[in-house]
């Protein structure tokens, strides 16, 4: 494959995975069963993800080598009307991205949800690139993958390879935080609360190569399907590829100690849910994110029905409930659809709330049961506030408008809690050694450093168009990466990060070189395709070591990188 035989899709792929291998220090590959791709919305994937595609068109040769899903879409194109989708050829540029990822071969699901519709292969090496099911799938079912990129992914479902490294090892799969809950968890929304809010209690001098990998004491031992899918959904927000909980997953292996302990109780609950609250009128009600499964939906339909029993229906579509295709069918075939909508809600397939861009003459503040949904929602997505509640709640305000009235809520830096750092200024002589990737010759960088030891997350918190990121608390809000040599532990958040990273480069607004401390394959992917300078694996830390604004000199040779402070910021 390296040697382009069997096509210039197969090769671009294997150079993929042989960087992807150097860089996690991999001494051999596995073959992969099956594949979950991600990056298919037009506001997710956007400009990076169609020319990506575009430049793998017309190649007979390049197909998926084993069985592989596609992520969820942005929109149900049998309801774009209702959906009232305000976005120029949106429709088009969807169906361009949805029908290049079928003529490699794969599987167009358009499921954030693959765990959830009877699949076959629960068991053996996986590549999946949607957080959710990443988590999911190794927390609950034996199905091994690491926490890939889209491209990543991609790769292997064209090659059938992927590095042995990360989470493929056993001795990698192991919990690094202990929580404590002690608390009742009785709601669906609180366990999707629980999830994120153990993201927000990482701290960066916590030693979480893989992510955050809790083991949770204290949760009941009866959670439904629903419950503990809400949990890891939550959780994936900040980077967490599994978690062990006592009575719901297997037992979690004994470690000598943990990075860090937190407890987790009605008090930080009810604060959360009081920080949720909606605190404006509601323009719209979101339910299925991730998307929703048939007791979800079936719980949504009950709190609805007890409305209707009042003689009372939901004003112009203001609940909107997103499931896969194949729970579609069964909840068709059992009735909830068609009483969902005889109340005057839509009922969505094929796509999920966080991927769909909304009409902003009609929308401003959503409610929604999940704190997935909330993460990205009210990120540079879609920069919706957004409120979370249980669904009784958030059912009752999809019937009345007036339920709680008011100015909506705007977004803002404002009360925002500072992210934690532990960068202090450095001075005198900085030199470090490296390595580069394979697929990359010798080159030498200078430029302006762009450095914090917090992750970046590029879906949504990276402005597509300008490079600069946005995320009120970062270290780095308000400063575009354009030009610079940008210097991070590693990727966060959504999957889809390579491809909003492409799209930068493609358009000149991204950075002159990158440099990882971590493994990371939400970020080498656009710097390994499109010849970015890449380095990792220093013998320091060069996001301590290097002050935001130094100039730095970077030089590849023989496969080894030199990394060093030219002058220090003043």
């Amino acid at each position: 494959m390296l040697t382009g035989s069997m096509g210039p899709t197969k090769q671009k792929a294997a150079r993929l995975v042989v960087d992807l291998a150097s860089a996690a220090g991999a001494t051999e590959f596995i073959e992969v069963e099956n594949a979950h791709v991600s990056g298919v919305s037009v506001i997710t994937g956007g400009h990076g993800l169609r020319r990506f595609l575009s430049d793998l068109s017309g190649d007979p040769e390049g197909n998926v080598a084993i069985p592989t899903t596609l992520n969820s879409a942005g929109c149900d194109n049998q309801r774009m009307e209702e959906m009232g989708i305000d976005h120029p050829d949106f429709l088009e540029q969807q169906f361009e991205i949805v029908h290049a990822y079928s003529e490699l071969g794969i599987d167009a699901i358009l499921s954030c949800t693959p765990y959830d519709r009877g699949i076959e292969d629960d068991e053996g090496i996986g590549s999946w690139a949607e957080s959710n099911a990443v988590c999911f799938s190794n927390s609950y079912t034996s199905l091994i993958t690491n926490r890939e990129s889209g491209l990543s992914a991609l790769a292997t479902a064209l090659t059938g390879w992927a590095p042995l490294w990360g989470l493929h090892l056993e001795s990698n799969r192991v919990p690094n935080i202990l929580v404590r809950v002690e608390c009742a968890m009785e709601d669906l929304a609180d366990w999707s609360i629980l999830g994120d809010w153990m993201g927000m209690q990482v701290r960066p001098d916590w030693s979480l190569p893989w992510g955050m990998m809790p083991r949770l004491v204290g949760l009941p031992a009866d959670a439904n399907f629903e419950m503990r899918k809400a949990l890891t959904a939550a959780a994936a927000n900040y980077g967490c590829p599994m978690l062990w909980a006592d009575g719901l997953t297997a037992d979690a292996p004994e470690v000598d100690s943990f990075e860090g302990e937190l407890v987790f109780g009605e008090a930080e609950l009810a604060e959360r849910y009081a920080d949720l609250a909606p605190t404006g009128t509601v323009d719209l009600v979101v339910i299925g994110c991730p998307q929703a499964s048939v007791g979800e939906a079936r719980t949504t339909a009950a709190a609805v029905r007890a409305r209707m029993e009042l003689g009372q229906r939901i004003p112009d579509n203001r609940l909107w409930v997103f499931t896969s295709g194949y729970n579609y069918d069964l909840l068709e075939a059992d009735g909830t659809v068609a009483l969902l909508e005889e109340a005057g809600a839509l009922v969505l397939r094929d796509t999920c709330p966080e991927v769909t861009p909304y009409n902003r003459s009609k929308y401003n503040h959503l409610l929604t049961n999940s704190l997935k949904a909330e993460h990205y929602l009210k990120s540079g997505l879609n920069r919706l506030p957004t409120s979370v509640a249980r669904i009784q709640d958030c059912v009752a305000h999809a019937f009345d408008p007036n339920l709680v009235t008011g100015d909506r809520p705007t977004l803002g830096a404002k009360g925002v809690k500072a992210m934690a750092t532990n960068k202090t200024r450095q001075t005198g002589e900085a030199v470090m050694n490296g390595h580069g990737i394979p697929s990359q010759s010798d080159w030498k960088i200078r430029g302006k450093a762009m450095v914090s030891d917090v992750p970046i997350t590029y879906l949504g918190y990276v402005n597509r168009d300008t490079g600069v990121i946005e995320e009120p608390g970062h270290p780095l809000d308000g400063v575009a990466i354009e030009d610079t040599v940008l210097i991070y532990p590693k990727g966060s958040g959504s999957t889809v990060a390579p491809f909003v990273l492409m799209g930068l480069i493609y358009t000149g607004k991204g950075p002159r070189a990158i440099v990882n401390r971590d493994v990371c394959p939400l970020t080498l992917p656009a710097a390994s395709l499109l010849a970015v300078p890449y380095a990792h694996g220093f013998d320091d830390d060069p996001t301590l070591a290097i002050n935001d604004g130094d100039e730095v000199e970077m030089t590849l040779e023989g496969g080894s990188v030199q990394l060093r402070v030219i002058s220090r910021v003043v």
